[in-house]
């Protein structure tokens, strides 16, 4: 089941957004030992989970968190512009139609199959949505690992500068153009799995 939160309206239940936040805790808090803000000891929300932010959320019916993102204008302050802008060889691409993918977070609970499918679900998830919003870019950070997968996706995808070691790991910042053939490129790669949206 698939939610997307848009602001400033947002349509879905409190128990999908609460489980996404305890998500996020366990993923970038607990296990990956990152210095964030945590709310009421269960929550990770920093200053950008404001009325500007958007979240693509994947459930089960019942709530349960599966996957999820969360995408910020870059027309407003964002972590890329905010903090990590000296992994652009230029400025930071900022636009009314370009999006910056953050907290990708895949549940700690799920099984490696699980993982890749609600990966491919969210990353499809992230594509439609551009493509039905006039989203034309995005733009994220990640780790070397993970920036590999991003570009194995099949989608068309560079990086906007040289990987740097940022507080012990090697991030790159990376733009991923969405164009009418999109959703075919992540076919052709295997990563294409829509979902339906909730009721």
């Amino acid at each position: 089941m698939l939610h997307i939160v848009k602001e400033p309206f947002r349509p879905v239940p409190d128990h999908v957004l609460r489980a996404m936040f305890a998500a996020r805790k366990s993923v970038f808090v607990d296990l990956l030992k990152w210095q964030v803000p945590v709310l009421d000891g269960r929550f990770e929300v920093d200053q950008f989970d404001d009325e500007h932010a958007r979240y693509v959320i994947l459930s089960e019916p019942d709530g349960t968190h599966l996957a999820s993102t969360r995408l910020l204008p870059t027309v407003r302050p964002h972590i890329l512009d905010s903090f990590y802008a000296s992994l652009c060889a230029g400025s930071p691409p900022q636009g009314e139609t370009i999006f910056e993918i953050t907290r990708f977070c895949l549940d700690r609970n799920l099984r490696a199959p699980e993982r890749r499918e609600a990966r491919n679900r969210l990353v499809t998830a992230l594509a439609e949505h551009a493509l039905a919003n006039g989203i034309t870019r995005y733009v994220a950070i990640a780790e070397m690992s993970w920036f590999q997968q991003i570009l194995a996706f099949g989608w068309t995808c560079r990086p906007l500068g040289m990987p740097q070691l940022c507080d012990g790991s090697l991030l790159a910042a990376l733009e991923i153009e969405i164009k009418a053939d999109t959703l075919d490129r992540l076919a052709q790669a295997g990563v294409y799995e829509p979902v339906p949206f909730a009721a």
